[in-house]
């Protein structure tokens, strides 16, 4: 699938951020951070999360003019971003992303580490410095969240069982939090009232959810060569996603019994079965329902803005949650 118009814009506006950024780092002393840094930032991405900081800036501001400041604020988000890629990767024992080796692998463990930590400092001394300690609160909160679900995620791996409520909780907290503290920040920034930033903030819980059921389903049903990892890549690591949780409710006993031995099984004997888990999941209706919920995060998502005006970053906001559900990778 081609990148709808929409995604011109993002992709225009993403170059700026990276221009910026890059301005920003003149800031560090140290020649091999610079390098780390330069090596896990620059390597792709389309800068969402920033991008959702000035648009609803500009959202409730009503298109003010002169975004030096939102810019200042939005690199926060992308720096907290890259950070928990990082340790992640770290976390995870991953030794690539977006094709590239990871950081702990291209560098080693502590410098891996300290680049993650000094773009969670960075973040917090510009959310400080543009926003305040409202700025920092909010970024604070996102961070908590975060870590907060790892430790959840590492609880139910452990277990090897979950259920829809931790899976949802994990991905409010790994994924919609960030993305909700992005757009409320751009609104705090603006002025926005109580009631604004909470609406700016449902908006990005949502994007990040749907967003994540997306990438559940392109695990099992999408081109690897666009995704960039292998089909049922989330099942080999023994992952419970929304699609696989929904079958295993409604699968018959025999079925059932049937998923879960796949799941106890070693990863290699895992990758022999995805065709079988796919077929599995589709039969139950895992697909089509995971996909109804991405759905009615995004209406809901959208439908939260609509206390601001249908101005064109109004536009811009809904266009991206449509082209979330839509995407290929």
């Amino acid at each position: 699938m081609n990148n709808p118009p929409i995604m011109d814009y993002f992709r225009e506006a993403a170059a700026r951020i990276d221009q910026t950024m890059r301005r920003d780092l003149e800031v560090v002393g140290d020649p091999q951070l610079t390098e780390v840094l330069n090596y896990i930032i620059f390597n792709g991405g389309k800068r969402i999360r920033p991008q959702l900081t000035v648009l609803t800036w500009r959202l409730a501001g009503r298109g003010q003019a002169g975004d030096e400041q939102a810019l200042r604020l939005a690199m926060a988000f992308e720096y907290l971003h890259v950070a928990s890629l990082v340790h992640d990767d770290v976390i995870d024992h991953s030794v690539m992303r977006r094709g590239k080796a990871t950081a702990h692998v291209s560098w080693g463990l502590a410098a891996a580490i300290l680049a993650g930590d000094f773009l969670h400092s960075r973040a917090l001394t510009l959310a400080g410095r543009a926003a305040g300690r409202e700025g920092v609160e909010l970024l604070g909160r996102a961070i908590t969240a975060m870590v907060e679900a790892e430790f959840l995620q590492a609880r139910v791996a452990a277990a090897g069982k979950s259920s829809q409520a931790e899976y949802f909780q994990v991905a409010a907290g790994k994924t919609g939090a960030l993305l909700g503290a992005a757009c409320e920040a751009g609104i705090l920034l603006a002025g926005g009232s109580l009631s604004e930033r909470a609406a700016g903030r449902a908006y990005g819980e949502n994007l990040g959810l749907a967003f994540q059921i997306v990438d559940d389903l392109l695990d099992y049903l999408g081109d690897s060569a666009k995704t960039g990892k292998a089909v049922g890549n989330d099942l080999v690591e023994g992952k419970l996603t929304l699609p696989l949780l929904q079958a295993l409710e409604l699968a018959e006993v025999g079925d059932r019994a049937r998923l879960e031995v796949i799941l106890a099984a070693a990863p290699e004997a895992r990758q022999a079965c995805v065709g079988e888990v796919r077929e599995l999941i589709a039969r139950y209706g895992g697909f089509a329902a995971a996909r109804g919920k991405a759905e009615e995060l995004l209406e809901a998502g959208v439908l939260s803005l609509a206390v601001f005006p249908a101005v064109a970053e109004h536009e811009l906001l809904s266009g991206l949650a449509a082209y979330v559900l839509s995407r290929d990778k």
